[in-house]
């Protein structure tokens, strides 16, 4: 049964000889896919214990990854979302308060 398992994993065998390579170059669809494929693999007991401290290490990696490019996506967002205030028409509602003001007291 756990042999079918091992064809799976072939690919991981050739990442891990470069993890940090192959995982730079990964989306993060395909990362986070990756790590769910490993921790699965681990969790039904499908790993070699000869295998598994390279794929500990490859998930490790993929975190990482995964962390780098949500720390980025926030970065960015966070950056779009800034210029877009600095750029919006000044448009306060100080104008409209006093209006408002003026028609409550009259």
């Amino acid at each position: 049964m756990a042999k079918p398992k091992r064809e799976r994993k072939e690919p991981s065998t050739g990442s891990t000889a470069s993890p940090q390579g192959a995982t730079k170059e990964r989306s993060y669809g395909e990362a986070s896919s990756r790590l769910e494929e490993i921790l699965q693999d681990i969790e039904e007991g499908q790993v070699d214990i000869d295998e598994l401290s390279a794929l500990v290490k490859e998930a490790a990696d993929l975190v990482t990854l995964c962390r780098q490019k949500i720390h980025a996506a926030e970065v960015q967002v966070k950056t779009i979302t800034e210029q877009l205030e600095r750029e919006a028409p000044d448009t306060t509602d100080e104008d409209d308060d006093e209006d408002d003001e003026d028609e409550e007291v009259e």
